[in-house]
């Protein structure tokens, strides 16, 4: 049994919360939060951009601490599952794995590229597990499409187009996007999803182009980039941003084209993938039941118990996620594409 500790009461940490209940093998034992009425089980004002709200929950048996520094130093944790404000990711995650603490931390790694080589070098110091929840690798949906290309079975890959757009949200007592210095603004916390699986897919580019909106606080709140791959006879971009109306506050998706087929997945269509066959046809493929959310966790779980490494987590992966982020973010202010090059630890 994996005895998991989370950090922060959030839209994120409640969804932690409740899918470790589905996964055998795991247990929470004890939540960190400094708010008194998150303690007593009261979610019920907790909420994001998709997804039903917090809830109420029954948190007998639970340790309750308002400290990161008392969690991490309850013996009868295995690992520390981090759901805090971006800001707040380095400081934590280096707090838990110096006390010999496995750590799972929410995406984005970090806002900067030096604090996440610092958790990478720390957990390998530590030889810990240091894993980020880069969810889009596990919504079935988005792994249907990885399978897709890697037994061929609708032929070659020859483009696409993914998207990724919500409303600015209104469910933060503050202005949550407007707080770079907090959240790194609305591409490095909701477009990261499509960077780490553009390089999930295909790897690194060797180039972004990348235009967008540009607000009034100096960050982007759209971008619409190109990722550019030296010999290789294929097209793929991608639209994210914080620029959709209130009336639909979440949208992803994609158009994945194949020399034998399209996929189809919009979020917002209210309807399941769509495969269109070269024979004029089309099908609706049969996906597993589990979401992504859960299925992230529990790959960690079984890594852990199993003792294999977690390669689809590894801070490593996610910290090469950010650096490509952060090339498109540059790249709309340079006005011009931007060689990808992704330093050395």
């Amino acid at each position: 049994m994996i005895r998991v500790g989370i950090i922060g009461v959030g839209f994120m940490g409640v969804t932690h919360f409740k899918a470790y209940k589905r996964i055998e093998g795991a247990e929470v034992v004890a939540l960190c939060t400094r708010n008194a009425r998150k303690l007593t089980g009261d979610w019920e004002d907790i909420r994001g951009n998709f997804g039903e709200g917090g809830g109420v929950h029954d948190l007998t048996g639970i340790r309750k601490y308002t400290a990161i520094e008392d969690i991490v130093a309850d013996p009868d944790i295995d690992l520390i599952d981090i759901c805090l404000p971006t800001i707040m990711h380095r400081d934590a995650a280096l707090t838990a794995l110096k006390a010999g603490k496995h750590v799972i931390l929410e995406k984005p790694i970090a806002l900067r590229q030096e604090e996440a080589d610092a958790m990478v070098r720390t957990a390998r110091e530590m030889g810990r597990y240091f894993m980020v929840a880069q969810v889009l690798r596990f919504i079935p949906e988005f792994l249907f499409v990885k399978q897709a290309m890697e037994d061929g079975r609708y032929g070659s890959f020859q483009g696409g187009n993914f998207k990724r757009i919500i409303s600015r949200p209104d469910w933060s007592t503050e202005d949550w996007f407007s707080k770079k210095e907090r959240t790194g603004g609305p591409i490095l916390d909701l477009h990261i999803h499509d960077s780490d699986y553009i390089r999930f897919l295909f790897g690194m580019p060797d180039r972004v182009a990348a235009a967008g909106v540009r607000t009034a606080e100096g960050q982007v709140a759209y971008l619409s980039t190109s990722y550019l791959y030296d010999n290789r006879n294929w097209g793929i971009t991608c639209q994210s941003g914080a620029i959709s109306m209130p009336g639909r506050t979440f949208e992803h998706g994609f158009d994945v084209y194949f020399e034998k087929g399209t996929l189809q997945y919009n979020s917002a269509w209210g309807q399941p993938l769509l495969a269109l066959i070269e024979d004029g046809g089309q099908e609706f493929p049969q996906l597993p039941a589990l979401d992504g959310f859960t299925g992230e966790l529990e790959y960690a779980i079984r890594c852990m118990s199993d003792n294999r490494d977690a390669a689809l987590l590894s801070g490593e992966s996610a910290r090469a996620s950010l650096y490509l982020c952060q090339r498109e973010i540059e790249a709309v202010f340079e006005g011009q594409p931007l060689e990808v090059q992704l330093p050395e630890l």
